[in-house]
């Protein structure tokens, strides 16, 4: 036992031996909650964890020494007796059997291979003497321990131990060191994983060079025999791979560990959910999504799914959807009218007219359902996402002052000129990435104030950028409202859609004009969810709408957020006004507005008082839903129950009777839903009096 005792205790010095370096550590990636994420391998593709010789134990060395290089610590880098046994060997056996390399000589291969030739080892044997001169024994271990291979892409006894047996090299057997020593021989013969017996013998020699050698009794080497030894080797857990990638990019050189903000359950719950959707959207051609979620308070990364599917080569699972450039679509409404609120052009209850209109250039938008719905309210507009309106309102504002707002919310994406884009930048012809457009509706869900995303806590990581306020409070609660609104979204995509959840949460979807992508946020005061769903290969969906396609995922990773996350309320800033607004103008209601209803607004920005001269044109009696000649078109991928239309009628009595085809419905409320139903339809309300009639059209 006095070989071993000569080196204990000693504490090493980490770095390169003679102007070699070590290899690039791997990372080790851990969740919120200390749960491992993902190992990455440093750039030899190995798995490599650094420890010094006071943290490896005392068996593991003394089990190398034994069965690699007895002679150890009396040599100068080269045994002598060891080469001509070798050579004896070899010559009587007319083979190479025995290499006679030592501990040093082998560390010397492993910093600089050679071949096997007489003048390659002749360079390896010089190279180890040098070693010998210049460095401890001490120090030459700690760096073969952590140098050498023992399979299945483990580099250095730290990463080895913690593979194979789930525990650190400081912990292992006298019967696990053995093993271990066992694979320098030849980590892919005996590789354990597939050849367990062979590396079981290898270890049985290791102990009987030990005991022979004097490192350790009889009674231990019995003892270290009968051990048996169960490997712990599993797959390396593979969590959220786009996003340790991503972060991996931006760590300080030379990072082992890291904690980053990820909650690995909701990781597997959302890539589960998009795996159940992409079945349901697969026959129009729908092959990607890719999902992020946010902690508004802190901006840290919840879950990151980059694709559906980071190995599937055949749909390109290793684009990063979070990062890649698309177009938004309606998805931007949100902040043209915010702009508009912000500089006071434009109220949640003014009226923007939804007709044909030409634009500068010839730009001629239409809306997603190809009808025209007359004088509007913002609310409506925004909720139902109508494309007219919000082409108006980009026109109050300009496009410059639009991308200078979109530039201080985040979005580092637009880098062309304003005339580029043009007014179309109000629907989405632009390129974003969902990871700044996620961003920019918690930022929304903070009353305005915008924050640079955390990925890691340990070390701390954040994107570029400081928190600032970029919308008052009162700006970013009037959008929130509105997004919030069911009811003013029901008469586009109806009561019971994707965006329903049973709890207070803001949501927008956003398709492009060509199929190509969609989008949906949604947002609570607690938590904001992005989601994009289509092609990598910019290939387009067969009719596929945010409403049916992202907007389920959605719906989907909100529920499992409220269970995980429980959020509250919105709750209203100072500054918020509710008044009652008339119907017919949008300005406040006087007593000489027959038709009003109740709207919130920032008391900075008050519209002026109705005077009542519209009166002499309004009707008594009037049919507001749907408009005279609209079309409506049934979307087969959306449920059947869910696709319904809302009748409202204006009259002072609020008692209506409604007749559709001539067959009269049920109540007397002056606002209805009717379950949609292909043809073309008369319908006539009555009330005081009066009568009001219209035609529409259902297509299927």
């Amino acid at each position: 036992m006095h070989k071993w005792g000569g080196i204990m205790g000693v504490l090493l010095l980490a770095g390169s031996l003679n102007g070699q370096e070590l290899p690039v550590p791997s990372t080790q990636f851990y969740d919120k909650a200390g749960l491992a994420l993902r190992q990455i391998p440093g750039p030899n593709n190995l798995y490599y964890q650094p420890v010094q010789l006071a943290d490896i134990s005392p068996w593991l060395i003394a089990a190398v020494v034994a069965a690699e290089d007895k002679r150890f610590y009396t040599h100068s880098g080269v045994d002598v007796a060891a080469v001509l046994r070798a050579a004896w060997q070899n010559t009587r056996a007319g083979e190479v059997r025995s290499g006679a390399s030592t501990l040093t000589q082998q560390l010397a291969r492993a910093f600089s291979p050679r071949p096997k030739t007489l003048w390659g080892k002749t360079q390896e044997a010089i190279s180890a003497v040098r070693l010998e001169r210049t460095h401890t024994k001490e120090e030459i271990l700690e760096q073969y321990f952590n140098l050498l291979e023992f399979g299945n892409l483990n580099q250095g006894v730290e990463s080895a131990s913690q593979f194979y047996f789930g525990i650190s090299a400081a912990e292992v057997s006298l019967s696990q060191a053995a093993f271990l020593a066992g694979l320098l021989k030849s980590p892919t013969y005996y590789n354990p994983l597939k050849h367990f017996d062979r590396a079981l013998k290898r270890r049985d020699y290791v102990l009987e060079q030990m005991f022979t050698g004097g490192f350790i009794d009889r009674e231990m080497y019995d003892l270290a025999r009968q051990e048996t030894l169960t490997l712990r080797a599993k797959p390396r857990p593979f969590y959220a791979p786009h996003f340790t990638q991503f972060l991996s990019s931006l760590l300080p050189t030379g990072t082992t560990a890291v904690t980053t903000t990820l909650d690995r359950e909701l990781q597997t719950q959302v890539e589960q959910i998009i795996q159940n959707n992409l079945v349901r959207l697969a026959a129009s051609h729908v092959t990607n999504a890719a999902v992020l979620v946010l902690d508004n308070a802190t901006g840290g990364v919840l879950a990151y799914a980059g694709s559906a599917n980071f190995t599937d080569k055949k749909n390109s699972g290793q684009v990063d959807g979070v990062r890649a450039l698309r177009q938004p679509g309606s998805a931007l409404k949100p902040f043209v009218y915010g702009l508009a609120f912000e500089k006071g052009e434009l109220t949640p209850a003014s009226l923007l007219d939804d007709t044909d209109t030409f634009f500068e250039g010839g730009f001629r938008p239409r809306n997603y359902d190809e009808t025209f719905h007359g004088p509007v309210s913002v609310r409506s507009a925004l909720a139902c996402s109508y494309n007219i309106p919000a082409v108006k309102a980009a026109e109050k504002i300009g496009t410059t002052a639009l991308l200078e707002w979109l530039a201080q919310s985040g979005f580092s994406s637009f880098s062309k000129k304003p005339d580029f884009y043009g007014l179309g930048l109000a629907l989405g012809n632009g390129e974003v990435r969902l990871l700044e457009l996620t961003n920019a509706y918690a930022t929304l869900a903070r009353g305005g104030t915008f924050q640079p995303l955390l990925l890691a806590t340990a070390p701390h990581v954040k994107l570029p950028g400081y928190p600032r306020r970029v919308l008052s409070a009162q700006t970013a609660y009037l959008l929130t409202d509105i997004l919030a609104d069911n009811y003013a979204r029901s008469a586009a995509f109806g009561l019971n859609s994707a965006l329903s959840v049973p709890f207070e949460m803001a949501a927008k979807t956003g398709t492009s004009k060509d199929y190509k992508d969609n989008f949906a946020l949604g947002y609570t005061p607690r938590w904001t969810i992005g989601v994009w769903v289509g092609n990598f290969d910019a290939s387009p969906m067969q009719k596929v709408s945010g409403i049916t396609g992202a907007g389920p995922i959605l719906h989907d990773v909100a529920m499992a957020l409220e269970q995980r996350y429980p959020s509250v309320n919105f709750a209203a800033p100072k500054g918020i006004k509710h008044a009652s607004v008339c119907n017919e103008t949008g300005l406040l209601a006087s007593s000489q507005c027959a038709h009003t209803h109740e709207e919130v607004f920032d008391e900075k920005h008050l519209p002026a008082r109705c005077d009542g001269k519209h009166q002499a044109a309004a009707p008594g009696l009037q049919i507001t839903s749907p408009a005279a000649g609209d079309i409506f078109y049934v979307d087969p991928a959306a449920p059947r129950i869910s696709q319904r239309l809302k009748f409202v009628a204006v009259c002072a009595q609020n008692k209506c009777q409604w007749q559709l085809d001539g067959k009269a419905l049920q109540g007397t409320s002056c606002q209805t839903w009717w379950p949609l139903s292909a043809g073309k339809h008369r319908l006539s309300v009555s009330c005081g009096g009066q009568t009001d009639q219209l035609s529409f059209e259902v297509v299927e």
